[in-house]
């Protein structure tokens, strides 16, 4: 007979893991996640997990107490392959923020493709299914042979948004790429706004230089939604260029705050208004400072694991929301065939 979930974590974001037990009105699974003399990780389970449900919680990500992105990576392997040799019924790794996501490709020649590699330990290790947060490229669910559950947390921030009164046509919400047009569609559908796409080239990794917006901006706040904040160098120089071109104000969204190297002073010296991060990553308003907002996500992320042990769908969560909404315009300044702006599938 199966168990109810048992819900695991370890330490690059034990407050959310915390949160999302709570909301499901559980408990965290014992387990010590240290790591041995040599720091090497070390992971030992401290329950009976024979035939339970099981899901292992933990972004690929840094720690504030000085773990590294790759000190998170083991330790979900290692929980994984842990939790299978005790016999678990299933193992699903959650993982809200998944790393190495950037190199889902190769743009150049002996490059890896590090998005691959990951899915491929993580399947090796044990896991039977993947629940994650809006990955930075879609087609990383492809790399994986087991289900792969991509949630959005463009619930969650919307409604923040519009508790803010960021809604219709004093608003405008931004892409700040062309690939990130279909998210800003999302946004704009939900908050019942129009659409701009800035265009941008990479120099080099990083660095960000903004070409052209395209979608009336002026006299409008602007809304700019990427997945991930990594440097903040793109969305500081959007900011400028979207001020230079008529907007009163710009805040931000993002699912993912990374807020890598000098990011946090990048954007409070920006002309951004605000920035709106969930907690995907172990983010605290106050030593990031007042100009940021860190929005919660562990009910979406507890409304999923309820609905996988259930065997219920997971899309229904945000399909209900996306109901009968009209497609938002560019605006009145474009002049180009409406065909050039449809993304490439």
């Amino acid at each position: 007979m199966i168990q109810k979930p048992l819900l695991f974590t370890g330490n690059s974001n034990k407050a959310l893991a915390g949160e999302v037990a709570s909301r499901m009105e559980s408990r965290l699974g014992s387990a010590l996640v240290d790591k041995f003399k040599n720091d090497e990780c070390r992971i030992e389970i401290r329950e009976n997990v024979r035939g339970a449900e099981v899901f292992v919680m933990q972004s690929i990500c840094k720690a504030p107490n000085g773990q590294t992105v790759n000190d998170s990576l083991m330790e979900l392997l290692l929980m994984i392959d842990a939790l299978n040799r005790a016999s678990a019924y299933r193992i699903t790794a959650v993982v809200p923020y998944y790393g190495y996501a950037k190199q889902d490709k190769k743009t150049k020649g002996r490059e890896p493709i590090s998005a691959k590699l990951v899915a491929n330990l993580i399947e090796s290790a044990g896991a039977k299914r993947l629940v994650t947060l809006d990955l930075h490229a879609a087609q990383i669910q492809g790399f994986f042979d087991i289900p792969v559950d991509n949630l959005e947390a463009t619930p969650t921030l919307c409604s923040y948004l519009k508790q803010q009164g960021f809604t219709g046509n004093k608003i405008v919400v931004v892409s700040p790429d062309a690939g990130g047009v279909a998210r800003a569609e999302k946004f704009a559908k939900r908050l019942n706004s129009t659409l701009a796409i800035v265009f941008k080239r990479r120099p080099e990794p990083d660095v960000s230089e903004v070409t052209e917006i395209v979608g009336d901006v002026d006299g409008k706040i602007a809304i700019v939604v990427d997945d991930m904040i990594s440097t903040g160098g793109t969305l500081a120089k959007a900011a400028e260029a979207l001020i230079k071109r008529g907007a009163t104000k710009v805040y931000t969204c993002a699912t993912h705050g990374i807020f890598a190297g000098d990011a946090a002073r990048v954007l409070i010296d920006s002309p951004i208004e605000k920035v709106i991060v969930t907690n995907t990553l172990p983010n605290v308003e106050d030593t990031l400072g007042p100009k940021f907002k860190v929005l919660s996500i562990a009910q979406i992320l507890a409304d999923a694991i309820k609905r996988i042990t259930a065997n219920r769908s997971v899309s229904e969560l945000f399909a209900k929301e996306e109901e009968d909404r009209p497609p938002p315009s560019l605006g009145p300044l474009l002049d180009l065939p409406e065909a050039s702006l449809t993304p490439a599938s």
